[in-house]
């Protein structure tokens, strides 16, 4: 049964205003714009970037992985629209899955819920390994393990204060990534415009964007590379969404949330596509992998002193910030489920400073479930996890753009006027329908990847899997 959108004592034709959803009982609405836009930077910004970047280069093309970028962005702005009027008409905590339960299904949101805790949950293992792979440079004789229990221990203290600390040091995590980025990308660019007065002396740059003139012309591998980095791009975009996560637990979200949704969206597009870019132009695709950083490259290149200890230290920020992001979505999934009666009462329970503390703890434990699944069974059980989270990232984009179609629908259809919305979907019911095709596009595109052809063979069964145990749970009317 489909329930509505907007809570059931709202006269129809009347504005899904905030006002009518109020926060959940226990948490606080201390978060602001800028915020939320670090957020959704930290979740987005992190090691794709900084360290898989020359790979999809190298697999594209220079023009191909700059067009694989823009497609991506371009169906992240449309799915991001989607989520502005959910996001403002209905601000709850772990918002994805009860959008999908109020407007297609209980069930869908049910299982969207748990799609989206599992992608971070898994990222959390990976996030705190990597960091103690990078530790390792500076601190060669410390285990692994030890640095991974001292950033685990990080992540949870930042989330176990407040959720206005949990977004404060989110701000500064992702003002490095930023920071480092723009540098790229101003540094990258007067290099090929011709300006690099700190390169070593007798260093060469190409000429503008001659780099993007290959031997094999502008698609050396074909137009299959960048319709496989496309796939890519679309999973390294994934994070923008943490804003509807957070809509719960901010103030006035009817103009912080669509103010974080534009400005994320113009910046993201920015700092991909041009990174990319100045990438691309400096270093040729046959040379960027997976070595090295290509930031390091560029860097270097350009006369940057101690570039590969400054990357370092970027890229541990950037995996503490997601880390950061990943802990916060998982214990606000698990507390909104709780909420929504589909998990234990206890996991909805907040302590005095508004944190849901056994929903905050069990997220940890699965991340560290997940972190010793890859040590133990990495060709496994951890695969299989890896392989389900980075299906539901696509999946959850879907049930986002679906369930803004179900909801204007119903809200037209019982009377409603759309210029009361505080925030609206344009072209509607275009960018909706399009948001999802794009999405479900790129599903079918993985069966011809074999890189990643694992995520349906997992994925679907796994979703499958949620949508009967909720029948059998729950029954088709609850």
């Amino acid at each position: 049964m489909s329930l509505p959108l907007t809570p059931e004592t709202t006269p129809p034709g009347t504005s899904t205003a905030p006002s009518v959803a109020p926060p959940s009982e226990g948490l606080r609405r201390s978060m602001s714009a800028r915020h939320l836009v670090m957020i959704a930077m930290g979740g987005v910004i992190g090691s794709g970037l900084f360290l898989s970047s020359g790979f999809t280069i190298a697999q594209a093309g220079p023009l191909g992985a700059v067009i694989a970028y823009l497609v991506g962005a371009f169906v992240v702005y449309l799915v991001m629209t989607c989520l502005g009027e959910l996001a403002v008409a209905y601000p709850v905590s772990g918002a994805f899955h009860v959008y999908a339960s109020r407007s297609i299904s209980p069930a869908t949101g049910f299982t969207t819920a748990w799609l989206y805790w599992l992608t971070w949950a898994v990222a959390l293992g990976s996030e705190f390994t990597a960091c103690g792979l990078l530790m390792q440079r500076w601190f060669p004789s410390v285990e692994v393990w030890v640095w991974c229990v001292v950033f685990a221990a990080v992540v949870f203290g930042v989330n176990a204060f407040s959720a206005r600390v949990f977004g404060e040091t989110e701000y500064w995590f992702s003002l490095v990534k930023v920071v480092a980025v723009v540098a790229l990308i101003v540094l990258g660019g007067a290099a090929v415009a011709g300006f690099h007065p700190l390169a070593p002396a007798g260093e060469a740059f190409p000429a503008l964007f001659e780099n993007f003139s290959t031997g094999g012309g502008l698609f050396p591998h074909g137009f299959s590379g960048v319709l496989v980095t496309v796939l890519a791009a679309f999973y390294a975009f994934s994070g923008s969404e943490l804003i509807g996560v957070a809509a719960g637990e901010t103030a006035d979200p009817a103009r912080a949330v669509p103010k974080a949704l534009r400005v994320t969206v113009v910046r993201l597009l920015v700092f991909f596509v041009g990174a990319i870019t100045v990438i691309a132009a400096i270093i040729p695709y046959d040379k960027v992998g997976l070595d090295e950083s290509p930031f390091v490259t560029v860097l270097s290149a350009v006369g940057i002193p101690y570039a590969a200890d400054i990357m370092n230290f970027v890229i541990i920020t950037a995996l503490l910030s997601a880390g950061n992001s990943g802990l916060y979505s998982c214990a606000r999934m698990l507390f909104s489920l709780a909420e929504q009666g589909q998990a234990p009462r206890a996991l909805a329970r907040c302590n005095s400073r508004g944190i849901p503390m056994t929903a905050l703890v069990v997220s940890m434990l699965g991340g560290l479930a997940s972190l010793l699944s890859s040590v133990i069974a990495a060709e496994t059980v951890y695969l299989v996890l890896v392989s389900i989270s980075g299906f539901a990232v696509v999946g959850v984009w879907m049930s986002i753009a679906a369930s803004q179609f179900m909801h204007r629908r119903r809200f037209v259809r019982d009377g409603g006027d759309v210029r009361t919305l505080a925030y609206r979907t344009p072209f509607y019911p275009v960018v909706p329908v399009l948001a999802f095709a794009l999405c479900l596009v790129s599903l079918v595109g993985i069966a011809f990847d074999p890189a990643q052809v694992a995520a349906l063979y997992f994925g679907i069964p796994f979703v499958a899997a949620c949508f009967v145990y909720y029948r059998l749970r729950h029954g088709r009317t609850t």
